[in-house]
């Protein structure tokens, strides 16, 4: 799916990303560090946090879904995966701590055989 299907209105919308990504929205909210009320309660959908976190998940998800075999065994990989060099840590891991730009930088480098 492209990116702007998870929107509406302009923002992302917890409750598609959990229906394309086969789960539910408390365990889309848990995987991008945020509590159960960012993603169920309108304002704090809103918020710009919220959109950050889910539009960062979902550009990665979107990097690996090809690579993989589609959007939920992307979302596995992103949840469960370690990443060489980064002591253990998975994307999800790296994308709580403000660090979405080393996994999607992590993925381009695997792409051009660093990590190979």
């Amino acid at each position: 799916m492209s990116i702007v299907d998870y929107q509406s209105e302009g923002l992302f919308q917890p409750e598609r990303i959990a229906a394309a990504l086969l789960t539910t929205r408390d365990e889309i909210a848990r995987t991008v560090g945020l509590g159960r009320d960012a993603v169920s309660r309108r304002e704090r959908v809103k918020s710009a946090r919220t959109q950050r976190r889910l539009r960062e998940m979902l550009e990665i998800v979107n990097m690996m879904a090809p690579r993989v075999g589609g959007e939920a065994i992307a979302y596995a990989w992103y949840r469960s995966e370690p990443l060489d060099g980064f002591d253990g840590m998975t994307a999800m891991d790296l994308v709580q701590d403000g660090h979405a730009d080393w996994v999607r930088d992590w993925i381009l480098s695997v792409d051009a055989g660093v990590f190979a």
